[in-house]
């Protein structure tokens, strides 16, 4: 077939539209992608564990409803970017880390910071809260504990997907017996009923869910196990992972604690949970 110079020009007339429509298509296609990524992100989702008192636990006049001082803070952080937060409960807490881990949940409005949590959540800094892990033991025990290899020749009881930081988590693994239990309820009654020599817990929620169970027979330990900082954080599979809104959530947070906030959300937490748990 012969090609002359008039069906030459029209091919290469063709080809540079075919090769314009792409590019337009492709810019179109990108820049409708960014405007439903910024516009889905006047909206986040968070869950957290439901059973930490102060801090989060399920409303009882709406069990989907998490509350608490985490709440607070969440409240404080979407009010300050000028979004909706949807803070709700999702499950235990393991379940709620595997939604975020998939990204169907944005946010955890609470964790502690492992490298292995690390691989599917980015944390946003500065922290929010510092924590206390204790040694719950009965009242009567006799338990001489100074450093954690003192529990080596006891039996411990912890909740499920849990953790204490990862130096104490690597050492319980390989030096320690704990037991996991499905709910923090159940590990105390546990050693109230003398059937495991302690519970590796944090204090607050500790203490809210033993006034609640109304289990008197127990004290903590005066050596902590650890001191840990709470972080809120975001899913990297979440469309929202984006460095300009991460960048924002923190500067809330730190906004949050140069005005010393978490107290005041505490000390609200603790009187909404006794007024909700004395019946």
């Amino acid at each position: 077939m012969m090609v002359t110079r008039e069906n030459s020009v029209t091919m290469k007339r063709s080809s540079s539209w075919s090769i314009s429509l792409f590019l337009f298509s492709l810019m179109s296609s990108m820049m409708i992608t960014t405007a439903v990524a910024e516009e889905a992100c006047t909206r986040l989702t968070a869950s957290g564990n439901p059973e930490y008192p102060p801090y989060l636990w399920r409303d009882r006049a709406d069990p989907q409803r998490l509350i608490g001082a985490n709440a607070q803070m969440i409240e404080f952080v979407a009010n300050e970017l000028g979004i909706e937060i949807d803070l709700f409960y999702s499950g235990p807490w393991g379940r709620t880390q595997e939604e975020v881990s998939a990204g169907r949940i944005d946010l955890i409005a609470g964790a502690f910071y492992t490298e292995a949590r690390s691989e599917w959540m980015d944390y946003l800094y500065p922290e929010f809260q510092g924590t206390r892990t204790a040694v719950w033991v009965r009242a009567d025990a006799d338990i001489d504990y100074r450093e954690w290899a003192d529990l080596k020749s006891y039996q411990g009881v912890t909740v499920i997907n849990n953790s204490f930081g990862q130096d104490f988590d690597t050492f319980a693994r390989k030096e320690l017996s704990i037991m996991e239990v499905g709910s923090l309820g159940q590990a105390l009654n546990l050693v109230a009923e003398s059937r495991v020599d302690y519970l590796i817990y944090e204090d607050n929620p500790g203490k809210a869910y033993a006034e609640q169970l109304n289990i008197q027979n127990l004290k903590l330990l005066p050596v902590a196990i650890t001191s840990q900082n709470l972080y809120l954080t975001i899913s990297r599979l979440s469309d929202c992972n984006q460095d300009e809104l991460k960048e924002k959530l923190s500067e809330a947070l730190l906004k949050l604690q140069d005005e010393e906030l978490m107290p005041l959300f505490l000390e609200r937490a603790h009187a909404h949970w006794r007024e909700q748990t004395r019946y």
